[in-house]
């Protein structure tokens, strides 16, 4: 068997396990790599919401970054959580110079409400960590607070992912969750690459409630694929199919929104 690729998930810790670096680390596990994480804030949360958030310092944030980068050789990196300006700062900063693709999922709230990204650090996401970006992949509301846009059409969707695009960022993948499903019952996510035509992406719609984690679970399946050295799309598509598949397959263990079931993509693995 090949060594893993390292794959680096940049975000904060889900004390209910399914969400945050703890989906990211199950998800890279599965699909064949071997995750690594820098944390940049610690939530009290299970399925029913979030307690509360306690970051470490910044200078914390980049000693982990540091640690990681001199001891691993990096396949390709994620971001998720980044919550306040001084961490977005020291996370670039640690990425400087970097030669591996990185996935930004620019977590803002949380399903319950909980601003993860506090105010005053929305611009410095536009400026600090979306130039460096090889796929920014925001979902609807998300999209609308980095593009400063309303997104009511297909049409405006282009305009969003244009607009991010010029911010930086090589790629941009506009998740379709909060779009609702289509007639055919099918989701929706729009791939927008520089100078090419949007790209639609659909994937079978699941009735669920467990879809906690999920847009954590999709940029981190994205990394391992680029790490495993898919093209963009490819990655997209694979990852698509991995968390539909886990969707499929979710439950709840405690209280409230359970997780996709990272564990069922071995089990599918097995049975192949």
């Amino acid at each position: 068997m090949p060594t893993p690729p390292c794959i680096l998930t940049i975000a904060g810790s889900d004390s209910g396990g399914g969400a945050g670096i703890q989906a990211d680390l199950k998800t890279m596990t599965v699909i064949g790599g071997f995750g690594m994480s820098v944390i940049t804030a610690l939530t009290a949360q299970n399925g029913l919401g979030v307690l509360g958030i306690h970051a470490p310092e910044p200078g914390f944030v980049g000693l982990q970054l540091k640690a990681v980068r001199d001891g691993f050789p990096i396949a390709a990196a994620k971001t998720g959580m980044l919550f306040s300006t001084e961490i977005i700062e020291a996370v670039e900063a640690g990425l400087r110079g970097r030669e591996f693709p990185l996935v930004v999922d620019p977590v803002c709230v949380s399903q319950s409400g909980q601003r993860l990204l506090r105010e005053d650090a929305v611009n410095a996401l536009r400026w600090h960590i979306l130039p460096g970006a090889d796929l920014l992949t925001p979902n609807r509301p998300e999209a609308e607070l980095l593009a400063d846009m309303k997104i009511e059409s297909e049409k405006d969707v282009d305009t969003a992912a244009r607009k991010l695009l010029d911010m930086g960022s090589k790629a941009v993948l506009i998740k379709g969750g909060h779009f609702g499903s289509g007639k055919d019952g099918t989701f929706t996510d729009w791939l927008a690459l520089p100078g090419e035509p949007l790209v639609a992406l659909t994937q079978p719609g699941v009735k669920t409630s467990n879809n906690h984690g999920t847009g954590c679970t999709l940029s981190a399946a994205i990394a391992t694929y680029m790490g495993l050295g898919l093209s963009t799309r490819e990655a997209v598509e694979h990852a698509q199919r991995f968390l539909n598949h886990c969707l499929r397959e979710g439950y709840a263990p405690g209280l409230g929104s359970g997780p996709p079931n990272h564990a069922a993509w071995i089990a599918r693995r097995v049975g192949e």
